[in-house]
């Protein structure tokens, strides 16, 4: 390899020191409540834009590798970067194998709708069996995760009515997972509604998701008057 070529190791340490450059505590005071899985000490307070382009910045120019694997990280915005630094990886089977070994580690909603890997998108035959298993999995996040790749993925050409009984199979208490599969029905009335109408019809979720999905499709651009009509008069009762 070409001594240009070669990049310099990061380790956590030298991740941090980046991330606590870019602090804004102003944002990190915003984003403590919004997070209330994670423990505000954890949160430095780095925007969005600046983790992106810091993620950018690393990936073309060193060597993730032992930062990718000193887990679990201490801060929420190493978290996040990790994510970013996941979804820019190309090379599908590196990529499952680096998001299969960051799951359980991942502890709040953000970094998990936050990952999303663009090489994904080109392999959904081969991600489809890691969907499979994630969404069997004990850990609250690796479900929430794997809901959201298939409403990312498979609700437009891949689509199959077979990912619906997957989703609504889950029955699970835990908020975040609830919240993702009212999501991925709500996406899906938008895509392929009359495929999921009867999802509602039938009422095949949990009244709570069941309701939830109804709120999210009628506040969605993208799902007509006409549709919203209808979905409103499907509301069911919660038992409190």
């Amino acid at each position: 390899m070409d001594k240009a070529e070669v990049k310099k190791r990061v380790s956590s340490d030298e991740i941090i020191s980046l991330l606590q450059a870019l602090q804004d505590e102003k944002y990190a005071a915003f984003q403590r409540p919004l997070m209330p899985t994670v423990s505000p000490d954890t949160i430095i307070g780095v925007r969005t834009p600046d983790l992106r382009r810091l993620a950018k910045n690393i990936l073309k120019t060193a060597d993730i590798s032992a930062f990718l694997t000193q887990l679990p990280h201490s801060y929420f915005e190493e978290n996040q970067l990790h994510a970013f630094l996941l979804s820019g990886e190309k090379d599908f089977q590196t990529c499952v194998q680096n998001v299969e070994q960051f799951l359980p580690y991942i502890d709040n909603w953000a970094t998990c709708d936050q990952l999303s890997p663009q090489c994904f998108a080109k392999h959904t035959a081969q991600l489809l069996p890691h969907i499979e298993k994630w969404l069997k999995s004990e850990h609250e996040y690796t479900v929430r995760f794997a809901i959201g790749m298939l409403m990312r993925y498979f609700l437009d050409d891949a689509f199959s009515s077979r990912y619906h009984k997957l989703v609504a199979s889950i029955k699970r208490e835990e908020y975040y997972i609830k919240m993702m599969q009212a999501w991925y029905f709500a996406t899906a009335l938008a895509k392929q509604y009359e495929a999921t109408l009867p999802f509602l019809l039938n009422h095949k979720l949990e009244p709570w998701t069941h309701n939830k999905t109804i709120q999210k499709a009628v506040e969605s651009y993208r799902i007509t008057d006409e549709h919203k009509t209808c979905l409103r008069t499907l509301k069911v009762a919660v038992k409190k």
